[in-house]
């Protein structure tokens, strides 16, 4: 199996030509790489008579601007969604299976019940923090670009995770009242706690969702009025975030099989 950094290695040497000139070219142009650029010009402009710093200013910004537009260059996710459209889907997070059908909708396929109440109260969440971003001036919002897939990822797991639960749930009652299900039969009765082990993890899991949801916002309100250098901080703090999110959810998909039954994909 490739580590990401060999990964990352083979992508970049796949490139054509061609591919890494439009990857450079939209580093340069990156708004929040021409934002400092702008601003540490502004400074510079205004300190040049007055301060002997003005030139230190100028170069530190010339030094800041060439390493976020190296950075971007050699971000896995920058290139693919320059050369793929913001559409792709970054690492970590998978495509969505019913690109037509939102969470909302999927979640009211869910037996009435505690967990479709849980999972609708997170839901409610997660379209606040979607509406957080919307109306989050430009610099946020471009900062969060990276996000907001891997947020809708999150909201499509968590729906998942909620229709495996139930489903398990549903394979361990039919098989307590089969006929052909004895209480001694010491093999199935640890297949059984296992898989009741898995939903209880499930069930804390999505019992949490909705206040994670809320923390996203507040995090995504403190980002949008932060400078530039803590913004994008806290924006690379916040994918990490969401990529733990993913993978606990991934994993708890993983697992919340019914017995004699492989994982859906």
């Amino acid at each position: 199996m490739n580590t990401p950094e060999r990964q990352d290695d083979s992508d970049h040497h796949a490139l054509s030509p061609a591919e890494r000139r439009r990857v450079v070219s939209a580093a340069l142009l990156r708004p929040v790489n021409l934002l400092m650029l702008v601003v540490g010009g502004v400074i510079f402009a205004t300190t040049l008579t007055a301060s002997s710093l003005a030139w230190v200013i100028l170069f530190l910004t010339l030094l800041t601007y060439a390493s976020l537009a190296t950075l971007a260059a050699k971000d896995p996710v920058f290139k693919r969604r320059v050369l793929q459209g913001r559409d792709a889907a970054p690492p970590g997070a998978t495509p969505r299976k019913t690109p037509d059908i939102s969470p909302e909708r999927r979640a009211h396929w869910l037996p009435r019940g505690e967990t479709r109440e849980k999972v609708e109260d997170a839901l409610a969440n997660y379209r606040k923090v979607v509406t957080a971003i919307e109306q989050a001036n430009e610099v946020t919002r471009a900062v969060l670009s990276d996000s907001v897939p891997k947020l809708h990822a999150a909201a499509d797991r968590l729906v998942d995770v909620a229709h495996k639960k139930e489903k398990a749930a549903e394979a361990i009652r039919n098989l307590r009242s089969s006929a052909e299900f004895s209480g001694s039969d010491e093999g199935r009765k640890r297949e059984i706690q296992g898989l009741e082990n898995e939903i209880q993890a499930a069930d804390t899991e999505i019992s949490r969702m909705s206040e994670r949801f809320l923390e996203l916002r507040a995090r995504i309100v403190r980002i949008s009025i932060e400078d530039g250098s803590e913004a994008r901080a806290s924006a690379a703090e916040l994918d990490f975030s969401l990529d733990s999110l993913n993978a606990r959810l991934d994993a708890l998909g993983e697992t919340l099989s019914p017995p004699d039954q492989s994982p859906e994909h």
